[in-house]
């Protein structure tokens, strides 16, 4: 939205066989832990799809038109692999500073509500979000999102800090700012709040696509974050990628909706929501 499976001698004794079983069977149960999980858990998966803006306005379209999804649960859904996806890679043990707080700017669009769940799903998870979000909409759906944050005691700034004082109060920034219906020159006021956040020094995690950045080409001027999580499946501009972390989210696309525009999509391990990626770069 805007909008990853020996023989044995006769003469062994009842013993020996158990013993023999009991070693195959726990083999068996590291060799398939080996080859999906690290120490740190599931290995990064290869994706090979990556669509066009195009391809992903008419996806998005079509989950909503033909396959009966409301505007509503993509966003929470999308939201969701979002905040699992960020708690993953910057687990709360891993904040320096004493409070693990975390500042979401979001923009007026579909990327911005997307923000909006994903701060609501962070305070659930124990981290302290606080949302910068300029410019809303005067719709239903996003008075609701805003309406749920603030009552899950999530404070809202009236005003972005500067980039040194952003880095003196928070562990981490989620860009939520445009995702990929966005095209041409970054208006007032995201002009000068992607200006802000370029000369940040903490981690900057963007969802589904940079702010500032070309859907399809990527931009060396816009946002250059350190952890990006694409929606539904990456897009063109996601090859081009250059942090440290890559997920996918957005477990929701039907069998037949990927055949038709033939998306090679990883599995999801287990119950997750949201799967790491392998670096383009590092492929």
């Amino acid at each position: 939205m805007d909008n990853q499976d020996g023989s044995t001698g006769t003469t062994l004794t009842v013993s020996s066989k158990m013993t023999e079983k009991k070693t195959r069977f726990s083999f068996r149960r590291r060799s398939m832990r080996d080859n999906s999980e690290t120490a740190d858990g599931p290995k990064p998966q290869n994706v090979s799809t990556y669509i066009s803006q195009k391809e992903a306005i008419t996806i998005d379209e079509e989950l909503v038109s033909t396959y009966s999804y409301s505007i509503e649960q993509l966003m929470e859904l999308a939201g969701l692999s979002c905040a699992t996806a960020i708690a993953k890679a910057y687990p709360l043990n891993s904040f320096t500073k004493a409070e693990p707080t975390v500042l979401v700017c979001c923009g007026p669009g579909n990327n911005g509500g997307d923000g909006l769940v994903c701060a609501r799903h962070l305070k659930l998870f124990g981290y302290l979000p606080s949302i910068y979000y300029p410019k809303h909409k005067d719709i239903e759906l996003y008075k609701n999102l805003s309406l749920q944050c603030k009552n899950m005691d999530i404070p809202f700034l009236s005003y972005l800090p500067s980039s040194s004082l952003i880095d003196l109060s928070y562990n981490l920034v989620v860009d939520g700012i445009f995702g990929f219906s966005f095209s041409g020159q970054a208006r007032a006021p995201f002009d000068d709040i992607i200006k802000t956040l370029k000369n940040i020094m903490i981690p900057l995690c963007s969802i589904d696509v940079p702010s500032g950045w070309d859907v399809e080409k990527g931009s060396e001027d816009g946002l250059q974050p350190e952890f990006l999580i694409s929606l539904t499946a990456p897009k063109m501009c996601a090859e081009h990628f250059k942090g440290k972390h890559h997920y996918l989210g957005g477990r929701f696309v039907p069998p037949e909706l990927a055949h038709k525009y033939q998306l090679s999509l990883p599995e999801y391990p287990g119950t997750e929501c949201a799967v790491q990626l392998v670096l383009k770069s590092s492929v």
